[in-house]
């Protein structure tokens, strides 16, 4: 009878004081990046306005789910390449499936503490972000091209001005 309300006493312990989030789950996730064309400059900044990560696509880092207790993460990834326009994307953080399980656990502890401090309550909204970057036009220098005059579109030749 003894050993059974020793062993009874540490389930009960274990159950009460464990952060399902925490074991099972983890507080960095991955991010991936990839630009068609590679080779673009990445600039990460947290909700803060602080950089996090600076590379080149293609790239994959780390990034915290949690900015502190009870508070989730946010990030606006900024891509960059000579000659083609900025894309931003943001990247938000959810609430963890796994958090949830404290509730079926009975992790009281975990789920008022640890996991709300760790940041394991969170994850990020996506794993992976591809981007087809296009030209940037608007900032394209005005040149002048010589052409043949039968290797202009019909549709262009209307809008031709003849100098004399």
């Amino acid at each position: 009878m003894r050993i059974f309300t020793k062993t009874l006493s540490v389930l009960v312990i274990l159950t009460i004081c464990s952060s399902c989030a925490s074991i099972v789950s983890r507080t960095n996730w991955p991010l991936t990046v990839n630009t068609d064309p590679a080779g673009a400059k990445v600039e990460i900044t947290d909700k803060k306005g602080i950089t996090v990560f600076k590379g080149t696509t293609p790239m994959t880092t780390l990034l915290k789910s949690g900015a502190g207790y009870f508070s989730c993460q946010s990030y606006k990834v900024k891509m960059t390449l000579e000659g083609y326009g900025e894309r931003i994307i943001p990247v938000e953080c959810t609430l963890n499936g796994w958090y949830i399980g404290n509730i079926f656990i009975g992790g009281l502890l975990g789920m008022l503490i640890v996991d709300p401090l760790t940041g394991a309550m969170y994850r990020l909204d996506r794993e992976y972000i591809s981007e087809t970057l296009t030209k940037d036009t608007a900032n394209m220098e005005p040149s002048l091209r010589i052409m043949n005059m039968n290797d202009i579109p019909d549709n262009l030749k209307a809008h031709l001005v003849c100098i004399e």
